[in-house]
């Protein structure tokens, strides 16, 4: 008797576990407070990378942070362009605080946290401070700790990172469970970009990269390069990348610049705006991506 007892009583237990999603037939497992955790909200962590400088990286950064916001998508921008920041200029911004302050134990990350159009949430970096261009592994550490106090609810979180391969370039990159490589026609930003690519797989164990080609003048001539770097990609790491898409070359993004507004909203019918909402669109449908071999990304995990 004791034993059926016991048998009823593990029955009893587990059917606690479930509950009935009422009118839908579908089970869900019940949330027990006193022994786990809330589920945690899903934040996509996306690094937008590249091998050379000069691609458009940041104002494409920008861009898309924008339109995701537009699209109801909660983003959270962080300049990790740490020696060279650039994103509130690129913004009009004048954030009082930045990234700075916080490893010196000066601020919070959240007290240096700034708000820019649509709505987005800017972590501001510090530019011209050499020694955020050669972060210890006490700042990574502190910057960590400091990201997992954050308690906003994000869908996105972009990371602009420094291009090229020095180690704080790959430590953000390595931070992201997602790498988007921006290179434009030039054969430099093409083989920058591989070797970008080549160190992050190599050393790293990185294995899923996304490309996207900016200021091209026609699709054609986007993959054409998305064909030579995969066919190098392929033929000497033994890994495919994936085509993400191309934004036009568009003589006004210059202007955007000076005027130190998004692009997106000085000229809402440009070619490559419409490139950069088409972007948007398809990254807000797609289910969250993890790494699933490789070194793990640790943001994504800690907010």
């Amino acid at each position: 008797m004791k034993g059926e007892k016991l048998d009823q009583a593990s029955v009893l237990r587990e059917m606690k576990k479930k509950e009935s999603v009422a009118g839908s037939g579908v089970t869900l497992p019940a949330f027990d407070v006193q022994n786990q955790s809330p589920p945690r909200h899903k934040v996509r962590v996306i690094a937008v990378t590249s091998g050379k400088g000069g691609v458009g990286k940041t104002n494409i950064s920008v861009n898309l942070a924008y339109f995701l916001s537009k699209l109801k998508k909660k983003v959270l921008m962080l300049d990790a362009d740490v020696g060279l920041a650039n994103i509130d200029v690129v913004l009009g911004l004048t954030p009082q605080y930045n990234l700075y302050h916080v490893l010196r134990g000066e601020k919070s990350i959240r007290e240096i946290m700034v708000e820019g159009p649509g709505g987005m949430l800017i972590l501001p970096a510090a530019s011209g401070i050499q020694e955020m261009t050669n972060l210890s592994q006490g700042n990574r550490l502190t910057l960590l700790d400091e990201v997992k106090t954050l308690q906003e609810r994000v869908d996105f979180m972009l990371i602009d990172t420094g291009a090229g391969i020095a180690s704080h370039v790959m430590y953000f990159n390595m931070a992201a469970q997602e790498i988007i490589v921006i290179a434009t026609p030039e054969p430099t930003s093409i083989t920058d970009a591989y070797a970008l690519i080549k160190v992050l797989h190599q050393q790293h164990a990185k294995e899923h990269f996304r490309l996207l080609i900016n200021m091209v003048k026609t699709e054609t001539e986007a993959k054409e390069v998305f064909t030579r770097l995969n066919q190098a990609t392929n033929h000497f790491l033994n890994i495919s990348i994936e085509y993400l898409g191309y934004v036009t070359y568009d003589e006004h993004i210059s202007e955007s610049i000076r005027k130190q507004q998004p692009f997106v909203t000085l000229f809402p019918n440009a070619p490559a705006t419409k490139c950069l909402r088409k972007l948007a669109e398809k990254i807000a449908k797609e289910e969250r991506f993890a790494e699933v071999t490789g070194t793990p990304g640790f943001f994504w995990d800690a907010i």
